[in-house]
């Protein structure tokens, strides 16, 4: 008789073994001969050597299917233990990026989209513009997300400028943080969409997961990271440079923006407008461009998009 130990890792014990050790106790009765026990994070195994290896496979399968999905229901469980250990994905395989919380597929709904996905495989640097609602930063943070689960990079790196609060910041209540959060609460939501809320938020807290403005990447060097920067109309030449050349050795940054949105005093001050006339012929470099049937939202918000495009049209001839 022996013993092995398998760690489940940062996986909450709860959703892997079940409310009342439900999950624990299936596996238990398909393994009778064994001795299988839980303390922690950790499943200790006692038996013959030919069955621990035939557990371990299933168990490992478990924990294979649980950080694919972000869930392992019983009906998972038998299925898994049953049969071999391939996970298959019910999904569409072509346009699933990867299963959030809750086991959410999410998915690319649209040509820009999957184009955004093709570029940024073969890009390290990628400007990503359009309208709002057309998916393209949630598109980019999924990437992310798939990243760092699949250990490509060791970290996220997610960045808004504040343009909006301006030297008023100083007058709203709070530390720092609670005063540039509001700004940052749109990549907050898409996170919470993609992982699991305890694991967010130790990511959060062991800063594998930044959320920062602008204004905190000045003099960093970004390595191993994956980096978005989002709403990168509202940056000037200068601070767009800055980020830019944040960029460290295994990085990837994508840069999202709507032209349509600038809040700027003047548009052609925008780091955006000056980044796409003269970095648009660099290898290595690639960009997309969103439109209005991109949009992904409610069905009005691409008929409003369409009426305000029509006005500045109308206005610029």
């Amino acid at each position: 008789m022996i013993e092995k130990r398998i760690s489940i890792g940062n996986i909450d014990p709860l959703d892997f073994y079940g409310v009342n050790n439900s999950k624990f106790n299936i596996l238990k009765e398909y393994f009778p001969k064994l001795k299988i026990t839980a303390r922690g994070d950790e499943i200790i195994l006692q038996g013959e050597v030919n069955d621990i290896e035939v557990i371990s496979n299933k168990i490992n399968a478990l924990l294979e299917h649980y950080h694919r999905y972000n869930m392992l229901t019983v009906a998972n469980l038998k299925r898994i233990i049953l049969e071999d250990n391939q996970v298959t994905d019910p999904e569409d395989a072509e346009s699933v990026i990867l299963f959030g919380h809750a086991g959410k597929a999410i998915r690319a709904r649209t040509t820009n989209q999957r184009t955004l996905i093709e570029l940024a495989r073969a890009n390290d640097l990628l400007f990503a513009t359009g309208p709002a609602g057309s998916g393209k930063t949630y598109t980019a943070i999924a990437l992310a997300v798939k990243a760092l689960r699949n250990r490509e990079v060791k970290r996220i790196v997610l960045s808004r400028p504040a343009v909006e609060a301006g030297e008023s910041l100083g007058f709203l209540p709070g530390d720092m943080k609670e005063k540039v959060d509001p700004y940052l609460q749109p990549l907050y939501d898409a996170l919470s969409d993609m992982i699991p809320p305890k694991k967010l938020e130790e990511y959060l807290e062991s800063e594998i997961i930044q959320i920062a403005p602008l204004a905190y990447m000045r003099g960093r060097t970004l390595n191993d990271s994956f980096v978005i920067l989002d709403e990168a109309q509202n940056t000037t030449r200068n601070q767009l440079k800055m980020f830019l050349t944040r960029m460290g050795v295994s990085a990837k940054f994508v840069i999202t923006g709507d032209m349509s949105q600038i809040d700027l005093p003047r548009r052609n001050d925008s780091g955006l407008i000056h980044a796409f006339k003269i970095l648009k012929d660099i290898k290595g470099i690639a960009f997309v461009e969103f439109n209005s049937d991109d949009i992904v939202r409610h069905r009005l918000v691409k008929d409003i998009v369409k009426a305000y495009q029509k006005e500045d049209e109308t206005f610029e001839k």
